[in-house]
């Protein structure tokens, strides 16, 4: 398959499997809802209003001015990816810079539209294409629903700081475009000779 035809292919099934997710979990769960899959692995319906893990930035007017710096960025990405596909690099980089666009596609769309075509979710199931959505354009919350309570329990007493807290592992909750940059990322560390070739230095 072509090199191009590979990271289109990659992002879309990527952005889809990422949209479907997120409506499926919005339109059949109570804010804050759980399903139990395994003790280690939880679906739990959150959203945020900010960057991944719930993280915030500056109130909204920051989280307006995330919005607009991810379409930013998301335009270099493109740019990246398109030299890689002209250098003819390998698929692993293509696909991890293919996993990183997607992801950021994924949680944009959240942050644009989602404000605007469901409704609340507190209390109730929200419903696609509401004639009373709970938010404006650019204003959405993204969904999240990944939980990985690993291990809980309280840390040894010495430990600097933290010592004697009750501690989870993994204790943040995330969707699958947060798992696709994370998992390009890796790819990039991975590969990074081949995502970032060092230039011959010419005596």
């Amino acid at each position: 398959m072509a090199k191009k035809n590979f990271a289109i292919l990659t992002v879309l099934i990527a952005i889809i499997l990422d949209q479907v997710l997120k409506v499926y979990v919005k339109t059949h769960f109570v804010l804050g809802q759980e399903m139990i899959i395994f003790d280690w692995f939880k679906i739990h319906f959150t959203e945020n209003n900010g960057m991944a893990m719930g993280f915030e930035f500056g109130g909204r007017g920051g989280k307006l001015f995330l919005t607009l710096f991810r379409l930013v960025a998301v335009s270099g990405i493109v740019y990246w990816l398109y030299q890689n596909i002209k250098r003819k690099v390998h698929n692993a980089v293509i696909f991890a810079i293919a996993l990183i666009f997607s992801g950021a596609i994924g949680n944009i769309i959240d942050s644009i539209f989602y404000g605007v075509v469901f409704d609340d979710s507190h209390h109730k199931v929200a419903t696609l294409f509401s004639e009373n959505p709970y938010g404006e354009l650019f204003y959405g919350k993204v969904v999240d629903m990944f939980y990985f309570p690993i291990w809980q329990g309280s840390l040894p007493d010495w430990i600097p700081f933290i010592g004697g807290d009750f501690f989870t592992f993994f204790q943040y909750i995330f969707n699958p475009a947060d798992a696709f940059i994370s998992i390009g990322v890796a790819l990039l560390f991975i590969y990074s000779n081949h995502a970032f070739p060092k230039e011959e230095v010419l005596t």
